[in-house]
């Protein structure tokens, strides 16, 4: 075994061309009893047209076979643990010879985790007040807003409905173009500048201006661009938020519409959406002290691996079906650096500490996601069917009780804050 660089090993492996031979021979033997060839009984077939017929088959599949379980003894006996499939390098494999190869491969790294004594974390602290729930029942009553045409000019808020066209040097841009398109002043859709322009624009109105597109716009081509528009005033609508009714609370399925039980409703959901994030928070708290304390090394096959399973997923999300409009996987590789960096980390801690999956979280998981749906035995079943679908709930519940053996060794300081400073809005 060679040690090339980092993580990179090489092995040689030398298989008995006698081992080969005798696995070549019991497999024409096999193949001569059930082979049916024109012209000859079953298990009648001469030894010769056996082994001119079947011979190179059988001896590429040996072959194969040989060089697998070669590599499997090989990485057996060096104590080697290796990160991807191995390539390999044939040196000598004509018939009657040893079968000669070297495996080139990388392993994992070796590693004790570092920084649990050291491990230190803030926990937030929220507290739902009233003013939180009046907040968020206006965000709710803004969502089920309606519109009404108004004769004056737009302001700040308003939907305006345009006709508009937008132009680079003079040329029309391709999508730049669009007939009764709404726009809510104030909402930050458009490109930044644009919806300020419509301020004063009442119906009939028009107006010509010019916008920069940001540098970081994620059409390449428009970054930094300056673009002009002209723009038509279709019609203006005013934003009528409904009353906090009956009917309106009805909506929320709350058959008695009662405004008590709605607010306590609204409560129980921010207060679940806190603990969810509280959750996020103390685990990317962990994770990056996790990270900072365990600089390993990574194999670069990981890494790429990572980083073209993200680039994938990016063209699916967005609908891109040639790799050539997307971006490079160069793009991905930090991430890709990160995540194989947490999963090693993760990975060891879990061997380290003996960590074990807890099937009651697992079933409490598991109800969790069959919960909602009309039928949840039946979904629950399809679960227990599929065992990746089993092994990615498991590992969520694995990831979560990490979590949780973390935060219960680390020294964690309290730290009070808003519902809005933890959500971020």
């Amino acid at each position: 075994m060679e040690a090339v660089t980092g993580l990179e090993r090489r092995v040689r492996v030398q298989v008995p061309a006698e081992r080969v031979e005798r696995e070549v021979e019991t497999r024409l033997k096999s193949a001569s009893l059930t082979a049916r060839l024109k012209g000859f009984r079953p298990g009648k077939v001469p030894a010769a047209v056996i082994r001119q017929r079947f011979g190179p088959q059988i001896r590429s599949e040996v072959m194969q076979d040989v060089v697998q379980s070669g590599w499997s003894e090989a990485i057996t006996r060096e104590k080697l643990r290796p990160a991807l499939a191995p390539r390999i390098e044939m040196d000598r494999h004509e018939p009657g010879e040893d079968v000669v190869f070297t495996a080139v491969f990388e392993v994992y790294p070796e590693f004790t985790v570092a920084g649990l004594d050291a491990l230190a974390i803030e926990r937030p602290e929220v507290t739902v007040s009233d003013e939180d729930v009046d907040q968020t029942i206006e965000r709710l009553r803004a969502q089920r807003a309606t519109w009404t045409t108004v004769e004056r000019p737009a302001a700040a808020g308003d939907r305006v409905e345009i006709d508009f066209e937008g132009r680079r040097g003079g040329e029309l841009l391709p999508g730049a173009k669009g007939e009764k398109f709404g726009v809510v002043i104030g909402e930050g859709r458009m490109v930044a500048g644009f919806e300020d322009q419509l301020i004063g624009l009442a119906a009939g109105g028009e107006r010509s201006f010019t916008v920069r597109f940001p540098d970081d716009y994620y059409e390449e081509s428009l970054r930094g661009a300056e673009v002009a528009f002209d723009v038509r005033v279709g019609a203006v609508g005013q934003r009528v938020l409904p009353a906090v009714d009956a009917e309106f609370i009805r909506g929320f399925d709350l058959p008695g519409g009662e405004l008590a039980e709605f607010r306590r409703l609204v409560r129980e959901n921010l207060e679940r959406e806190a603990a969810a994030k509280i959750q996020a928070e103390l685990r990317r708290q962990v994770m990056e002290a996790l990270l900072s304390a365990n600089p390993v090394d990574l194999p670069a096959g990981l890494v790429g691996r990572e980083a073209a399973s993200l680039q994938a997923d990016a063209m699916r999300r967005l609908g891109i079906q040639d790799v050539k409009d997307a971006e490079p996987v160069s793009a991905y590789e930090e991430v890709a650096r990160r995540r194989v960096r947490l999963g090693l980390v993760m990975g060891a801690l879990i061997e380290e500490q003996q960590l074990k999956v807890d099937p009651v979280r697992v079933d409490q998981k598991l109800d969790e996601l069959c919960r909602p749906y009309e039928q949840p035995e039946e979904v629950r079943g399809i679960y227990r069917q599929n065992p990746q679908l089993m092994q990615q709930i498991e590992n969520t519940v694995m990831e979560e009780q990490v979590l949780t053996w973390l935060v219960e060794r680390a020294r964690v300081t309290p730290r009070s804050l808003t519902l809005a400073a933890l959500m971020g809005t």
